[in-house]
């Protein structure tokens, strides 16, 4: 009797996390990111964060003289998407949200581009 509760117990707690997952696959598949427009962005720092579940990411984007300066990285809860991280260089260097992401580490540079598109489009 025991067993089985513990069971039925395991089977929901399984179920939850497959539904969760597949929720987060779902968002991640049908974020859309926008490249950014600095013209019209006043000199400042600028934060944005995106919450997708099982990543969260949250940047301060330095803009002077209508170019990205800077991005820091405040908050990358991220499992193994660390690597990532990678796309915050190119963005810098391009001026562009339109980078590739990162092999192995799509979905956590996919949440950094979104957080950096949020900071910019806050800033205007």
């Amino acid at each position: 009797m025991v067993i089985g509760i513990v069971l039925l117990i395991g089977l929901g707690i399984g179920a939850k996390f497959l539904m969760d997952v597949n929720a987060y696959q779902k968002e991640i598949a049908a974020m859309e990111i926008q490249d950014i427009d600095l013209s019209n962005v006043p000199d400042g720092t600028y934060e944005g964060s995106y919450d997708a579940d099982l990543i969260q990411v949250k940047v301060a984007v330095e803009v002077k003289d209508h170019n990205i300066t800077n991005i820091e990285l405040l908050q990358h809860e991220n499992g193994k998407g660390g690597p990532g991280e990678a796309v915050i260089p190119e963005v810098i260097e391009t001026q562009s949200l339109e980078v590739d992401t990162v092999s192995g580490a799509t979905n956590s540079s996919k949440v950094i581009l979104k957080s950096i598109e949020i900071a910019i489009e806050g800033a205007k």
